[in-house]
């Protein structure tokens, strides 16, 4: 996992349309925009940042190796003033983000994923939250609407975490920071000094491995209304299964000590590697997970269901079926998704 203190090696263009915001050159907020091959979707996510009823704020736009028109779009929004940082080869979404953080000058950063949108007072609020809390609150959050291809919506209710919880870090630990969106966060910059910036060897679960580290240190508040729209697109679907149990392994082996030190996280964490291979068809590299699973909690009913699943219907579409089950009732009471976001870019 990369310092805070060391340099992207990034090409950084002249501002686009310079001074002509007339904002202070060392500003409250820095707006982070990741991208890669959207030009199609930004100019979308960037209009919304011009909504802002909040205007105390920077914009960088970090182009993480695109092949399509993205520097144009971002030449159209010269009131944003936007700072225009391009990788020159592709480095995925926690290499981005870094680049943006190290490049900001605010005491607070934002995060907006290129396909994404905010509500015109999303700053605002969030702000005015930070305004009242002690320092200890390192994040502000909200909740998102999910729009699927089809333009219908569903109400992404986040898990809700109070300063008054405290530190929860073993909560964290077992996915109960699962489901809240980076998009939806304003985090103070200190954070990043202090628990790191995001793990670069991660190609998914970008935003809860930092989740996990933030809530060791931070206090989050979660503002209970939608805040931001968040897009179901076709790279929301584009999962690469080699390098998604990759990343729970990474996770895995990083808070491993902290882990062990309950049965029933362990027995979760494997259970989710061998959930995930099994939905996506790999029911024989499923099966070591899920018997993992079982022995270090073999009250877990969940990988017990889904081993016993892989030998009656070695198919994945049963596991599929019952993926969809669960996703549709968590959106419609509350927490995370299931595993459809992708890269977040």
């Amino acid at each position: 996992m990369p310092s805070f203190m060391n340099t992207a090696s990034v090409r950084e263009t002249e501002r686009n349309g310079l001074g002509s915001s007339g904002r202070r050159s060392t500003p409250t907020v820095s707006v982070i925009v990741p991208t890669y091959n959207r030009a199609h979707l930004l100019g979308r996510a960037l209009a919304s940042v011009a909504r802002q009823t909040y205007r105390d704020f920077e914009v960088i736009v970090v182009d993480d190796g695109s092949t399509d028109e993205t520097a144009e779009v971002v030449k159209e929004f010269a009131s944003l003033d936007i700072r225009y940082i391009r990788h020159e080869n592709n480095r995925g979404e926690a290499a981005a983000r870094n680049t943006g953080v190290l490049a900001a000058k605010g005491e607070f950063i934002a995060f907006l994923d290129s396909d994404d949108e905010w509500l015109s007072e999303k700053l605002q609020k969030q702000m005015e939250v930070f305004k009242h809390q002690s320092p200890e609150v390192g994040i502000v959050y909200s909740d998102m609407c999910e729009i699927d291809r089809n333009g219908r919506r569903r109400l992404w209710r986040s898990p809700t975490f109070m300063p008054e919880d405290g530190f929860f870090y073993r909560k964290a630990l077992d996915y109960q920071v699962y489901g809240i969106g980076i998009g939806s966060s304003v985090v103070r910059r200190s954070c990043f000094e202090k628990v790191g910036l995001f793990d670069e060897r991660l190609s998914y679960y970008v935003d809860f491995d930092f989740f996990i580290r933030l809530s060791k240190e931070y206090c989050f508040y979660h503002l209970r209304e939608p805040l931001m729209n968040y897009y179901v697109t076709e790279d929301s679907f584009r999962w690469v299964t080699a390098a998604h149990i990759g990343s729970r392994e990474v996770i895995l082996e990083k808070y491993l000590e902290d882990i062990k030190e309950s049965a029933r996280t362990l027995s979760l964490h494997y259970w989710k590697m061998g959930r995930f291979l099994c939905i996506h068809n790999e029911v024989g590299r499923a099966r070591p997970y899920l018997l993992k699973a079982i022995r270090a909690y073999p009250l877990n009913c969940k990988a017990w269901t889904f081993l016993m699943v892989s030998v009656s219907f070695p198919g994945g579409h049963a596991f599929r079926f019952i993926n969809r089950l669960k996703k549709r009732r968590k959106l419609s009471g509350g927490g995370a998704p299931g595993d459809s976001r992708g890269t977040g870019l």
